[in-house]
């Protein structure tokens, strides 16, 4: 993992959190926190950006479930079940996503699901980064077509014109065409 991937353990015994906090910190995860309660759990998840989150069910009286279910939304999460509860428990969390294990956990199984969670949440952060790119292409887009409508209905110019207009500007300012159809935009629209 790299130094900015951010790991939440939520476990009410102690042992079980230094065993995951000595194995995350074995495998060069650098940045982990630990809380022993869901309540805390949750407040941490509000306040603060994950990458995963580890459960180590039960959390005091809490299954830990619904905690999972709830950080799956902004982390990928694995879920530590008791070995008797964990067929209902992954049936319940396979959907949303959630790599759910069973103890005892062995360092071998762990490392895996803490890959597995690590690649995924690589992916999901690609695909979010190709999105923002995506949606700001859009944004773009729908400004400099403003800025070229604009340009017809007040300069008289034919649409083909308005656009190599924002374009040579572009080129000639050395600036972008959203820049170009930005200055457009305020002082036709003012």
């Amino acid at each position: 993992m790299n130094s900015s991937e951010r790991v939440l353990i939520v476990s009410s015994t102690p042992k079980g959190t230094q065993f995951f906090a000595e194995t995350l910190r074995a495998a060069s995860v650098f940045e982990v926190t630990t809380v022993d309660a869901v309540s805390q759990g949750r407040l941490f998840l509000r306040e603060n950006t994950w990458d995963i989150v580890i459960i180590n069910s039960p959390v005091g009286e809490d299954s830990g479930v619904k905690l999972a279910k709830e950080a799956a939304k902004i982390a990928q999460v694995i879920l530590v079940v008791k070995n008797d509860s964990f067929g209902d428990v992954a049936t319940k969390c396979d959907s949303d996503g959630i790599l759910t294990i069973s103890k005892p956990v062995n360092v071998p199984v762990f490392d895996s699901a803490v890959r597995l969670a690590r690649t995924a949440q690589q992916r999901v952060r690609r695909v979010q980064e190709e999105n923002a790119q995506l949606v700001k292409k859009i944004e773009d887009m729908r400004v400099i077509d403003r800025a070229k409508l604009l340009l017809v209905s007040s300069m008289k110019m034919s649409e083909n014109e308005a656009h190599r207009y924002i374009e040579k500007h572009a080129m000639d300012m050395r600036s972008t065409r959203r820049a170009v159809a930005d200055g457009i935009l305020r002082t036709y629209e003012n």
